[in-house]
């Protein structure tokens, strides 16, 4: 193991290039308009693990995107892991604020990253991140240092909700037997403060419809005789917290986990700069749950934000009308106990009977998942710690993160395995942002870590 850092200096440009290749092509699985490139990239993923030295690797159809399927296994008596993660990216909207194209990836140096970043849609969520797989694999069976099993399971769904993947693991259970499974889709405190992120917020996504008129009115002759569903929409959205910042929907936080304050003095003790993190995002105060701090708003308590919102007339000029409806996207970010389709059903039954007379309202349903906690005493935890003090010589922090990825839920309910986190990225890698990246160090420093798991996680069998 000791030669991947002359391995990976003399590859870097390669490692760089491929990853480069990679994030050229836009596959954003949200919008149908990319399909080919989606079904491309899936075609990529599948020649880069055969040449990484998978034995075995498989495009498997699904009612959506494909998943890519591969494996290494050098002898059935010794552990398994499983490496999931997702080809597809978010759509690269709004295409003015980025500072170069996004599909046109860039090298770039900054002031956190001196040694350059990668700047493309997809470049940390979650192509580069999964990448760091695929390099660290072909490390192992290149220089005979694979000590372990192994399998891939990269999905094109993710940044849609997983759509299939569920019918896929349930499907496909012996395929996919394993001993711990290990992503990398989350980040770490700092690039000096290693963190493995051991909790997960679970996700209810719906969108709103407010519908009054039958039809556009003029807001001469019928403004302030009839219903206006923007301004009903903002008044029902504005009603959803109270004036402390908690949620007004009833039944909502029975389940919530509340943490002790033994649990949350260790939170505190991770490296947190409020002015930094105000600087960073320029502004001049921070928002949110009365008697919580930053950390805890954004990890271990739920939310409801609106994602999206509109009606009416929005191009350039004036078009004095009321709209016949108005619509918004919104998201429930939930903690561990909360079950995100009750929620769904709390959210659903709530809105629809805070509308006032003279509207109808609709709500649908997208999709969400349950939030996860992972222990940090299993092996593949203390495996992972150690592989991060052989490459950064310090212990990692355990962290939780405010970030939803549903299917980790999924994976230890169908195949019975915990989940060990292991993410590179850094809070300001603006991902599902106009300008997203992800440091060159970050990058070459997760291909030299990884290797260190498989073996400090199969060294715990023996």
């Amino acid at each position: 193991m000791q030669s991947i850092k002359s391995y990976i200096q003399d590859n870097k440009d390669r490692f760089l290039n491929e990853l480069i290749d990679l994030l050229k092509i836009p596959s954003i699985s949200a919008d149908s308009a990319y399909k080919g490139d989606v079904l491309k990239t899936a075609d990529a993923i599948k020649i880069s693990l055969e040449k990484a030295g998978c034995d075995h690797v498989e495009i498997c159809e699904t009612e959506g995107y494909p998943i890519v399927y591969g494996e290494k296994i050098i002898d059935k008596n010794l552990p398994t892991v499983l490496v999931y993660g997702h080809y597809d990216v978010q759509p690269p909207d709004p295409l003015d604020l980025w500072n170069s194209p996004p599909f046109e990836p860039v090298i770039q140096k900054t002031d956190l990253h001196p040694e350059g970043a990668i700047f493309a849609r997809g470049a940390c969520d979650d192509k580069g991140q999964m990448y760091m797989h695929v390099k660290a694999l072909e490390y192992m069976t290149s220089n005979n240092e694979l000590p372990c099993n192994v399998k891939f399971m990269i999905e094109g769904e993710e940044e849609v909700g997983s759509v299939n993947l569920a019918k896929f693991v349930a499907a496909n259970r012996e395929k996919l037997t394993n001993d711990v499974i290990l992503i990398s889709d989350t980040g770490m405190i700092a690039k000096d403060v290693p963190s493995i992120t051991t909790g997960l917020r679970g996700l209810s996504y719906v969108e709103v419809e407010v519908t009054g008129p039958n039809r556009d009115l003029h807001s001469g002759l019928y403004g302030g005789a009839v219903a206006n569903p923007i301004n009903v929409l903002t008044k029902m959205i504005a009603s959803l917290h109270d004036e402390n910042n908690h949620i007004t929907i009833p039944g909502f936080y029975d389940k919530v986990e509340n943490l002790s304050d033994a649990e949350r003095a260790e939170m505190a003790k991770a490296p947190f700069s409020l002015d930094a993190y105000k600087k960073s995002l320029d502004i001049n105060a921070v928002y949110g749950e009365e008697g919580y701090s930053t950390n805890e708003r954004n990890s271990i308590r739920p939310t409801l934000d609106v994602n999206g919102i509109w009606g009416g007339y929005t191009g350039e000029g004036a078009k004095t009308v009321i709209a016949s409806k108005a619509y918004a996207k919104i998201s429930m970010r939930l903690v561990p106990n909360q079950d995100w389709e009750e929620i769904t059903d709390l959210f659903k039954n709530h809105f629809e009977s805070i509308a006032p007379n003279g509207v109808t309202v609709k709500v649908i349903p997208h999709h969400g998942g349950q939030g996860y906690v992972t222990p940090i005493d299993s092996v593949g935890y203390r495996a992972a710690s150690k592989a991060y003090e052989a490459t950064f010589g310090k212990t990692p922090i355990p962290q939780r993160s405010g970030g939803s990825i549903p299917i980790v839920a999924l994976f230890e309910k169908e195949l019975k395995s915990k989940t060990i986190l292991m993410g590179f990225g850094l809070d300001s890698d603006a991902i599902h942002s106009p300008n997203e990246h992800f440091g060159v160090w970050n990058y070459l420093k997760g291909i030299e870590t990884i290797p260190w798991f498989y073996k400090y996680f199969t060294d715990s069998f023996k």
